[in-house]
């Protein structure tokens, strides 16, 4: 099974500079079964586990987020670049390799005691998924865990989310 989701991520060397090697998800979004097939895998762990709400960060956490809450009959909320949501938020700055960067999510995205999923695409250095973390955390939400289509466990993103369960479909 994870062979063929393989077989639908498409290796771009150099992209998007010299020295990184891509991992192209959009030729698994659009074959019916591989995408079927990663949003139940994403998704089958926390069944039963009373998940209210999944979380996702833009852009392509939307897309397995939403897919993910509709499995788990959960809400889903959003979090963004600074300046996308038109309500009041709540906002946390994260470091990159060379600065920060910032996420953003509405101040009633996520209710106090809910559990939480946070859902993405890709598990990197981690930096990404701890601030969506903390956002739900700084709102009182209970994080069930997180689930990500694809882990680069080489770059242990995982030791940035030492209290939450990671769940990642394939890892490189």
């Amino acid at each position: 099974m994870m062979l063929d989701l393989k077989s639908l991520i498409h290796d771009v060397p150099d992209f998007p500079k010299p020295g990184i090697l891509f991992r192209d998800i959009t030729p698994l979004l659009s074959d019916p079964a591989g995408l079927a097939l990663s949003i139940e895998l994403l998704a089958n762990p926390f069944r039963g586990q009373g998940i209210e709400r999944v979380v996702g960060a833009e852009s392509r956490g939307f897309i397995f987020g939403t897919a993910v809450a509709c499995c788990l009959s959960a809400g889903f909320s959003l979090v963004r670049k600074p300046g996308k949501l038109p309500r009041k938020c709540i906002s946390r700055t994260y470091d990159l390799e060379y600065g920060q960067d910032a996420l953003e999510m509405h101040a009633d995205a996520v209710l106090a005691g809910q559990r939480v999923l946070v859902v993405d695409d890709v598990l990197a250095t981690g930096g990404t998924m701890k601030a969506c973390c903390e956002l739900v955390e700084q709102l009182g939400g209970t994080l069930a865990g997180v689930a990500v289509l694809i882990e680069l466990t080489g770059l242990n993103g995982r030791a940035k989310l030492p209290k939450v369960p990671v769940h990642s479909v394939i890892q490189y």
